[in-house]
């Protein structure tokens, strides 16, 4: 949000300013999108300056145009679709996890979401709260931007369990400040994945809902932006095997697919038991 000022373009005068202030034009988006004519008239100023300024504005700060043709060719030269390991989560996901975007798994304490991916090659970062983590995902993000690759090769993946962990003791006595660095760390998120073609996924907890008792997942509306695409696991009774147990993975928000589908997962403490016991054995 850039706060109009004397010198943010030709023409806008701090007298100009003063008399848009009084009038509630108080940003470049406020001045941008209002009807030029009633503000000309409002605060006794020239309609041909404000116009002026506002061809100025709109040429420094806005994004340049691209047509649907044009971001589609990009985002497919762009997009990457990585497996989960298993076949029934990658059915749900349609194919596997996007690069580029931020996939949530939530669910109660023990429904798996820490071993639905049993991933090989990893990098471990460990932190306890937000600053530590903001300050880990700004490295990581000039080292990849940079080229700068470990041993084991080119970052597709970042996995962050959990970020309720991080974020819901800062909610509370100070809330403010906690939502702000909660949607610092949203961006962070989003940004590593569009920019740097990661494909991002996140755990996190529930609670119940108080009207209807429901499960949802935590950090409330405002994170709900957040992820493209929203995975909700529970445990089942049952078992298949001595090592596992059942659970129900259902999609709760997807761009792509219709929510509501189920799929069953079979989870060790080794991650998905569906393929064959080598490959779900190995790195246990």
């Amino acid at each position: 949000m850039v706060i109009l000022r004397a010198g943010l373009c030709p023409g806008l005068t701090a007298e100009m300013i003063q008399f848009l202030k009084a009038n509630g034009i108080v940003t470049v988006v406020d001045l941008v999108s209002s009807d030029l004519e009633e503000v000309a008239r409002k605060c006794s100023l020239s309609y041909k300056a404000l116009v002026a300024v506002r061809r100025v504005l709109l040429a420094q700060f806005s994004a340049f145009p691209v047509n649907g043709a044009d971001l589609y060719e990009e985002l497919k030269s762009s997009t990457a679709i990585l497996s989960t390991g298993s076949r029934s989560l990658d059915r749900l996901l349609d194919s596997g996890l996007y690069t580029g975007e931020v996939t949530e798994l939530t669910g109660a304490p023990g429904s798996g979401k820490t071993q639905v991916e049993a991933l090989q090659r990893i990098q471990v970062a460990r932190v306890f709260d937000v600053y530590k983590m903001l300050d880990v995902l700004q490295e990581l993000r000039c080292s990849v931007s940079q080229q700068v690759l470990s041993s084991l090769g080119p970052v597709k993946v970042l996995v962050v369990d959990s970020v309720s962990a991080v974020i819901c003791p800062l909610l509370g006595g100070r809330q403010a400040e906690g939502l702000a660095l909660m949607m610092q760390l949203a961006r962070e998120l989003k940004t590593l994945a569009r920019e740097l073609s990661m494909a991002v996924v996140v755990t996190n907890h529930v609670t119940r809902d108080g009207s209807s008792g429901h499960l949802k997942p935590a950090l409330g509306r405002s994170w709900s932006f957040v992820p493209s695409t929203r995975v909700l696991l529970e445990s089942r009774e049952g078992t298949w095997g001595k090592a596992s147990t059942r659970r129900i993975a259902s999609l709760t928000k997807s761009s792509r697919q219709p929510t509501g589908i189920e799929v069953e997962l079979d989870i060790g403490s080794c991650g998905v038991l569906e393929e064959s016991p080598a490959a779900s054995g190995e790195g246990c």
